[in-house]
């Protein structure tokens, strides 16, 4: 039983005051049915009031139905209070405080309660590949950690187990380069480019986004108040050349550019870090699920191209674990490490000791490459099967954009408009079948620079499935 507030400071009437705040908290359900009241004995210490001023209380509870009492148990909230005295709450003020104008523009995603049976939905995993007996291993083995148990708070960069762990894991499949003192944990990208964000740019700076690009972390931007300026994107990847000069920083998707699938070239990848140093900006380099690869040896990445420290490394463990772990980490070079330290402490601290322990453990005894290999090759087979079917079936309205990495195939419209595709895709979800438009990543004012065309995700549509759902797409098509 939690500790029950009552307050008698300057009352008169007490039992009639315990009597009243009782009754308030069970109609308004912070004492629920079944829960205990405190011993009349125990209640009236603590109240500095005598014990037959609390018993008055209680009877009077008793007599009303909200309380009974069991002998030799105590008293507690009855299990049926009349829905008629439940009704009688005291009504309570929707408040006069107001948010900031800018929250009006930020719309919430509408949780899915029942996916599509053709789930084609990008930014999702396959929960279904998780490694549950695995990951129960490695939590078990921190819940009997001291890392977890000292009762002490962590470190704002987080554990170095972990730390160390990311280092090795992305030093082998990504040749990044860093030490553990390098990296920042996270609750994700979205935090990483909050905390960025923060330490690089002022209100009324302005970022260069990919246009069409990722729309949460536009978001982010808009509410810190910070300027947004598009860039287009075409088969090489961000167009430099398009960059403002007044940009101090510049958030691109380089290893798979979301959403359009295309990789930032050797030759635009040199174009901007020189375009950083002469404009005295930062890249943040997001490499969100470049772990599932199906063809050749990557590019490298620009965290590894860098020799003047102006590159910031994002990475997650959202698509390679589970969104719901909520752990990622920034790369960021030595000038930046103090304050992100300190933006992170700030902010929240540190991230979860029990997940960042469990994790490590998970990484170190080799679980997590071996899921990764497992889940690489499942995507890899549905990564095969759209492109192909795209390629075949619809080329007479879709041009497949090639790709060999990550969650999400793209196709670009050949003759429809983006309002046809639209409704293309409307009537696909009447056949229960989830597709997602470009446009849908596109904010305003980027919305002039949207192409038309529709992006398929396959880490939530079981293998058996593709070839039924893609059938089901075609004749939307054709209507």
């Amino acid at each position: 039983m939690a500790a029950l507030h009552v307050s008698l400071v300057g009352r008169k009437d007490l039992s009639g005051e315990i009597y009243r705040q009782l009754r308030r908290a069970i109609l308004h359900r912070r004492l629920r049915p079944g829960d205990r009241l405190p011993p009349s004995r125990e209640l009236a210490r603590e109240l500095v009031v005598a014990r037959a001023t609390v018993m008055v209380a209680y009877e009077r509870l008793a007599a009303e139905g909200f309380v009974a009492f069991r002998r030799g148990a105590g008293t507690f909230v009855r299990e049926l209070v009349a829905q008629s005295e439940r009704g009688k709450t005291a009504h309570r003020s929707g408040g006069v405080l107001q948010p900031r104008q800018i929250w009006q523009s930020i719309v919430l995603p509408t949780p899915v309660e029942k996916p599509a049976r053709f789930d084609f939905r990008t930014g999702v995993c396959d929960a279904s590949l998780f490694p549950d007996t695995e990951w129960r291993r490695a939590v078990t083995w921190a819940l009997r950690s001291s890392a977890t148990t000292a009762g002490a708070y962590e470190q704002p960069a987080g554990q170095r187990d972990l730390r160390a762990a990311i280092v090795r894991h992305i030093g082998i499949s990504r040749g990044v380069e860093a030490s553990a003192d390098d990296i920042v944990i996270t609750n994700g990208t979205q935090q990483a480019l909050d905390l960025l964000a923060r330490i690089l740019l002022a209100p009324g700076d302005a970022i260069a986004v990919e246009s069409p690009g990722y729309a949460p972390p536009k978001q982010l931007f808009k509410t810190l108040g910070i300027r947004m300026l598009g860039v287009p994107v075409d088969r090489e990847g961000l167009v430099v050349d398009a960059l403002p000069c007044d940009a101090r920083a510049v958030y691109v998707t380089p290893s798979h550019q979301y959403p359009l699938s295309v990789t930032l070239t050797l030759p635009r990848r040199q174009a901007l870090l020189a375009w950083a140093e002469r404009n005295n900006a930062a890249i943040i380099e997001d490499d969100y699920d470049s772990e599932f690869r199906f063809g050749e040896r990557p590019l490298e990445l620009l965290q590894t191209l860098d020799t003047k420290g102006r590159v910031v490394y994002v990475g997650s463990f959202s698509k390679t674990m589970l969104p719901t772990l909520r752990l990622g980490f920034v790369v960021a070079p030595p000038s930046l490490r103090a304050a992100l330290h300190k933006a992170k402490f700030v902010s929240d601290l540190h991230s979860s000791t029990l997940a960042q322990a469990a994790l490590a453990r998970f990484i170190d005894d080799g679980a997590f490459a071996r899921h990764v290999r497992r889940a690489t090759a499942i995507y890899r087979q549905r990564h095969e099967m759209l492109s192909d079917a795209i390629s075949r079936d619809f080329a007479d309205h879709l041009e497949l954009i090639p790709s060999t990495t990550g969650l999400h195939v793209t196709a670009l419209a050949r003759t429809m408009s983006a309002h046809q595709i639209a409704a293309v895709i409307r009537r696909a979800a009447e056949r229960d079948v989830a597709v997602e438009v470009l446009s849908s990543q596109i904010l305003s004012p980027l919305a002039k620079s949207a192409p038309a065309g529709i992006m398929l995700g396959y880490g939530a549509i079981p293998t058996v499935r593709i070839e039924e759902g893609l059938r089901l797409l075609r004749t939307c098509f054709d209507e």
